[in-house]
């Protein structure tokens, strides 16, 4: 019994050390294919620019994108900077906070109710320091003045500086 004991104190023993050299060099090998430089299709000044960024500003993101979505628009531009430049399919201005509250209350106007399920959102800041984004993917579903229901895919891209946004980029998608 005793000679059972210590074979299967041995064989365990074994089994842990190779399962520590296995651990080291397969942390290794990640390590070692992190620095390996990946030849992309295209270049572009400062590839894998991007670490992952302040949750307060995906805050700031989403409070005023809800803000909007249950049309309060004093609260809504309180998130902006004094001046935002916008981006949208056909739009890329400057607005001051004032002209800015305009446009929005202007766009929700279009619609009876609005209700936005959100798929996911992304922090980033350069590792610079120099920028910090916040990509925001959802579906926006609305009712349109005359009571048709639909729905859009929506990205939005803001630019948070100094705790406030200071660009809003915004692509959409409608569905078929």
């Amino acid at each position: 019994m005793k000679k059972i004991s210590i074979l299967l104190v041995a064989v365990i023993a074994a089994a842990a050390i190779t399962s520590c050299k296995n651990a080291d060099s397969t942390s290794k090998a990640t390590k070692d294919s992190a620095q390996v430089p990946t030849a992309y299709a295209y270049t572009i000044e400062h590839p894998d620019n991007w670490e992952i960024g302040s949750s307060a500003n995906t805050a700031t993101a989403l409070s005023a994108l809800k803000s909007w979505e249950k049309g309060k628009f004093d609260e809504c531009v309180k998130y902006f900077a004094d001046t935002t430049q916008v981006m949208f399919d056909g739009m890329d201005k400057k607005l001051s906070n004032d002209s800015l509250k305009v446009l929005l209350i202007g766009s929700w106007n279009n619609y009876k109710n609005v209700s936005v399920t959100m798929k996911d959102w992304e922090s980033v800041i350069a590792k610079d320091k120099s920028e910090e984004w916040v990509t925001l993917w959802y579906v926006q579903y609305y009712d349109d003045g005359k009571g048709a229901k639909d729905s859009v895919s929506v990205i939005n891209d803001v630019q948070i500086k100094n705790s406030k946004i200071v660009k809003l980029a915004e692509y959409t998608r409608k569905f078929h």
